[in-house]
């Protein structure tokens, strides 16, 4: 009965997160420097073009008056209208959505992928060549910045090997993936970096703990050992730093969006920027938190049905 009130009682608390990120997100537009109408229509505007802009928005409102608008299409559903694009600002996030989602989706498959077997192997052969090997990986994948690695896979796949496209998002499926691969391994190779030491560590420390020690004494074998017990029971960390990076991840889209040109949220966001476009930041800002905390949430519901021994 407790583990069904958590799940009930869990999204509930998250909800003043994302009131809070709200409140931070419209003061933080509203103190960037510059007047949307005015960047809109150009210097050399007239007073009477610039107020009917500034009220056609609500701009010329108190700034409670304008959070108070804000607040309300939130609970409506809605993000209001883009003051550079002129549309619904969520039909635009949903034509810029599926760039982003699979760059994300992407990059975390591709940091599973590396993290279990590079974290296993180090893990198995500790102290030895194989582990020294991935540790200094790991240690190059956090010493490099993600735009940096970004550059680096353009120059050597793209412009020298001729592999992948240097940019862009491709038009059919097929298009689509090939341009995907240079910036979903972009980023996990990031990723992993973080994750493949979390889960030797915790591998480790489980290799060493007494109900392993006492399935070796019972003539198990080392694979069955490792496969069945050590390795779903350190994943449950692992997991949860996943979990964490999550925004990261998602903030890292913003720029390796602008690295490879994808037209995606994250572009979306630093054009919205720098033309002050307020609803858009705003509503671009508001989904990656909403992702986030949706995320941190699924986390905390397959940790507890993974490992019975966390406390609710």
């Amino acid at each position: 009965m407790h583990r069904y009130r958590f799940l009930l009682f869990r999204p509930l608390q998250l909800l003043p997160v994302l009131l809070g990120i709200s409140i931070i997100t419209f003061a933080m537009v509203r103190a960037i420097p510059g007047d949307p109408a005015r960047i809109l229509l150009g210097v050399r505007s007239t007073p009477e073009a610039l107020a009917r802009i500034r009220a056609q928005f609500g701009l010329d409102e108190p700034l409670w008056v304008q959070y108070g608008y804000f607040l309300r299409n939130l609970l409506q559903g809605e993000l209001g209208k883009s003051i550079v694009y002129r549309v619904d600002t969520l039909k635009l996030i949903n034509s810029r959505l599926e760039p982003t989602l699979w760059l994300v989706l992407g990059s975390v498959l591709l940091a599973v992928i590396l993290t279990v077997p590079l974290a296993s192997l180090a893990a198995r052969q500790r102290g030895r060549v194989a582990d020294q090997l991935i540790r200094l990986f790991t240690t190059a994948g956090l010493g490099f910045p993600a735009f940096w690695l970004g550059i680096m896979m353009i120059i050597i796949f793209s412009v020298v090997l001729g592999w992948f496209p240097v940019s862009g998002y491709g038009s059919d499926f097929a298009d689509q993936l090939h341009h995907m691969v240079l910036p979903c391994l972009t980023v996990a190779l990031a990723l992993s970096a973080v994750l493949i030491r979390n889960l030797r560590a915790s591998l480790l420390m489980e290799m060493s703990s007494d109900y392993v020690v006492a399935a070796r004494a019972r003539g198990q074998r080392e694979n069955r050992i490792f496969w069945r017990h050590v390795l779903p029971n350190s994943l449950v960390p692992t997991l949860n730093l996943l979990a964490v990076n999550i925004g990261w991840l998602i903030g890292s889209t913003v720029v390796i969006e602008s690295v490879f040109a994808i037209p995606g949220l994250g572009q979306l966001l630093v054009k919205a920027i720098f033309s002050r476009d307020y609803m858009v930041v705003q509503g671009v800002v508001m989904v990656f938190a909403l992702a986030t905390v949706v995320v941190n949430l699924l986390a905390d519901v397959l940790t507890v049905a993974l490992d019975p021994r966390v406390k609710l």
